[in-house]
């Protein structure tokens, strides 16, 4: 079963990133699934690199359209991805270091961070970009 389940109120209208959240959600999803049946800390490892491998591009994508059509609080919302990309690089390394054992937390992190960063900072810069005629 699913730790993280999409819902409509978490589309910002515009495909590209409602896809690219719905791979993030998929993420948390898959190490939620993998902890249930005992394997948290064998796809942990994995799905941290995954996870920021796939942040960097959707990041990305999200400040490309932010920079074209000149959203007023971009730099706040770089920020914001800069804080995500390097509260994920410090799991990674305690990850790395074998400081992590609980993967729980890891995923309850992932999710809730997924939850307030869409629903709060990415519904404010879609409503902006889809008034831009962004869909």
């Amino acid at each position: 079963m699913a730790m993280f389940a999409w819902k409509p109120e978490y589309s910002v209208n515009i495909k590209e990133i409602d896809d690219q959240h719905k791979q993030l959600v998929a993420m948390v999803n898959e190490l939620h699934e993998a902890m249930t049946q005992k394997k948290g800390k064998e796809v942990l490892g994995p799905i941290l690199a995954k996870l920021i491998n796939y942040t960097a591009t959707h990041f990305a994508a999200e400040e490309k359209l932010m920079q074209q059509h000149g959203y007023p609080d971009y730099d706040k919302h770089k920020a914001k991805h800069e804080k995500m990309v390097q509260k994920v690089l410090a799991l990674q390394n305690d990850y790395k270091g074998g400081k992590i054992t609980m993967t729980f937390e890891v995923s309850k992190f992932l999710q809730d961070w997924l939850n307030k960063h869409i629903l709060g900072t990415d519904k404010q810069y879609s409503a902006f970009l889809n008034d831009k005629g962004v869909s």
